[in-house]
């Protein structure tokens, strides 16, 4: 008989991707070259940001956030994505495996909040414009990120900790590339109702609101563009916004079919491939459909590019 919070499992070993044969060192150096992209986009972003004056809106600073999360997640997941793939496996000592799981219920549930507040500052934008500078003030946007990072920071705890008590036995081999929810819940060999009952009441406030806030924003959003009487006034107010709908129709499209519906035990190739979009892919294209559709990073980049160019002389 397991005593209580006894964990029998010093080690996890994550499978990945198996049988690639011919495609390991292909998609090893697809995945490095994504990753180093990446990097380079989102630290290209929050440094563009930091220094140019022309992005200091708050539609600029919360982008820059973005590329924060986006950075800290992809440094979280695609490390031991690699390691998987070139070594058909990664092995985790049982902390890291929870550490990576921290890391990235924090990043996901901070780009929820994110994504709510920049659709709430579209909102205000477009359909409250004479007040929008008073009201999106830079004190009032730094205390909303302050308090996002805070909440998730902490929120994310009660989930890890509750993993940290399950018993696993015997078995230390999930399925997957990371340290994800369901894996984990899967591999304990103990009761794992509480936790599910404390993930789903904590996705309500992180994950469900966030998303009837979205989707109300947007509602109000297209309907003071339809009572904009001048195209080109309709054209701009809309691309004002389409890259944050794209955006928020990727990451939530693919975190609805992960976790509101969970694919079974054989569609696990298919759950695995879906990991990959919000954990690879998005944080690779997030500062693709912001960058070159807005004009004023273009610019900030042609400028920053001589500057750079100096400092290296320098």
């Amino acid at each position: 008989m397991y005593t209580k919070n006894q964990t029998l499992v010093n080690e996890i070993v994550l499978l990945g991707f198996q049988n690639l044969h011919n495609f390991k060192v292909p998609l090893f150096f697809l995945f490095l070259l994504i990753y180093i992209m990446t990097l380079w986009e989102n630290i290209l972003i929050m440094v563009l940001v930091a220094s140019s004056r022309n992005l200091q809106s708050p539609m600029y600073f919360f982008l820059q956030q973005l590329s924060q999360a986006d950075l800290l997640e992809s440094t979280n997941i695609v490390p031991i994505l690699l390691q998987t793939v070139i070594h058909d496996g990664a092995t985790l000592s049982f902390g890291g495996c929870l550490t990576q799981f921290y890391f990235f219920t924090v990043t996901e549930a901070f780009e929820c909040l994110l994504l709510t507040v920049m659709s709430y500052d579209r909102y205000v934008a477009i359909c409250n414009p004479l007040h929008y500078s008073s009201i999106m003030s830079h004190k009032f946007c730094t205390k909303l990120m302050f308090l996002s990072w805070a909440l998730v920071f902490v929120i994310e705890l009660i989930p890890m900790n509750l993993v940290r008590t399950l018993q696993f036995c015997d078995r230390n081999t999930i399925n997957h590339f990371f340290c994800d929810f369901f894996p984990l819940v899967e591999l304990s060999c103990s009761d794992t109702f509480l936790l599910q009952i404390v993930a789903f009441l904590l996705s309500v406030p992180i994950i469900f609101m966030p998303f009837i806030l979205i989707t109300g924003s947007y509602i109000c959003i297209a309907n003071a563009i339809r009572n904009i009487t001048s195209n080109i006034g309709r054209q701009k107010a809309f691309s004002t916004c389409s890259s944050h709908l794209a955006v928020v129709s990727i990451f939530y499209g693919t975190l609805s079919a992960i976790y509101v519906v969970p694919p079974k035990k054989e569609s696990q190739t298919i759950s695995k491939i879906l990991s990959l979009l919000y954990t690879v892919l998005i944080p690779f294209v997030n500062p693709i459909i912001y960058g070159l559709r807005s004009k004023h990073i273009k610019d900030a980049f042609k400028m920053w590019k001589p500057h750079a160019h100096l400092l290296r002389e320098g």
